[in-house]
C-alpha cells in the first residue's frame, strides 16, 4: 500500500499480488434469489474454495472481497455503504446478478436502487437473472486476473473512489418524512408555542 507498494520490486509485487489473490475472504451481501446461487457456488459441486476463496467471513473488517447478489433497494443501500467502509483496503466488490448490476426487472421501481455501482464501487460484474454458479466461478477468476496485474498506489486508490457517487454511509440517508412547509406550520399555529396568557390560569 501507499509509496512503499509503488516503488516495490516486481518480485515482491508479484509476490504480493499473488498471495491476495489466492487469499480472498469473502463477505457474502445476499439480498434476494441471486444468493441461493452463491451458496451453491461454495457448496461441494462447484467449491470454489479451490480457488482460493473463502466464503462467510467472520465479519466485514475480515473480508478482502464482497459479493453484492439480489436486489437492492434504497433502504438497504446505506447498511451495503457502511459495511464496505468497514472492510480494509484493498478490498474489491463483485456485483452478482442483473438485479446488482443495473435494478434487473425491478429497475422502474420507487424504492430499488439502480445498480449497486451507486453505492460502491464494483470491479466485477456477472449477469444473468439469476447466474449459475459457474458464472460466479468465472467473475471471481477475472477478479484475480485483475488482482495480479494491479499495482497498488494511493493516486490509484483515489481514482477508484473518483467515480462513485456518495462519500459514506451517510450520505445516502434521507428523511422518510420532510419538513412541513411554513404555509403548513401557519395554518396549524406553529408548535410548541408560549401561551399568550403568560401562562396565567
Amino acid at each position: 500500500m501507499g509509496v512503499v507498494a509503488e516503488h516495490a520490486p516486481k518480485p515482491i509485487r508479484v509476490v504480493l499480488n499473488w498471495g491476495r489473490r489466492y487469499s480472498l475472504w469473502v463477505f457474502n451481501f445476499g439480498l434476494a434469489c441471486c444468493a441461493i446461487e452463491f451458496i451453491a457456488a461454495s457448496m461441494g459441486r462447484h467449491d470454489f474454495i479451490r480457488l482460493g476463496v473463502i466464503p462467510f467471513a467472520p465479519g466485514p473488517r475480515q473480508a478482502d472481497l464482497m459479493v453484492v447478489s439480489g436486489t437492492v433497494t434504497d433502504k438497504m443501500a446505506p447498511a451495503i455503504r457502511r459495511l464496505y467502509d468497514q472492510m480494509p483496503e484493498p478490498k474489491y466488490v463483485i456485483s452478482f446478478g442483473a438485479c446488482s448490476n443495473s435494478g434487473g426487472p425491478y429497475w422502474d421501481s420507487y424504492s430499488v436502487t439502480k445498480g449497486v455501482d451507486q453505492i460502491v464501487p464494483v470491479d466485477v460484474y456477472v449477469p444473468g437473472c439469476p447466474p449459475r454458479p459457474e458464472a460466479l466461478l468465472h467473475g471471481i477468476i477475472r477478479l484475480q486476473e485483475q488482482i495480479a496485474n494491479e499495482r497498488l498506489s494511493t493516486q490509484k486508490l483515489r481514482r477508484k473512489y473518483a467515480g462513485t457517487r456518495v462519500g459514506d454511509a451517510g450520505d445516502l440517508r434521507r428523511p422518510l418524512v420532510g419538513k412541513p412547509s411554513p404555509r403548513r406550520e401557519a395554518r396549524s399555529g406553529g408548535t410548541a408555542s408560549a401561551p399568550r396568557d403568560g401562562g396565567r390560569a
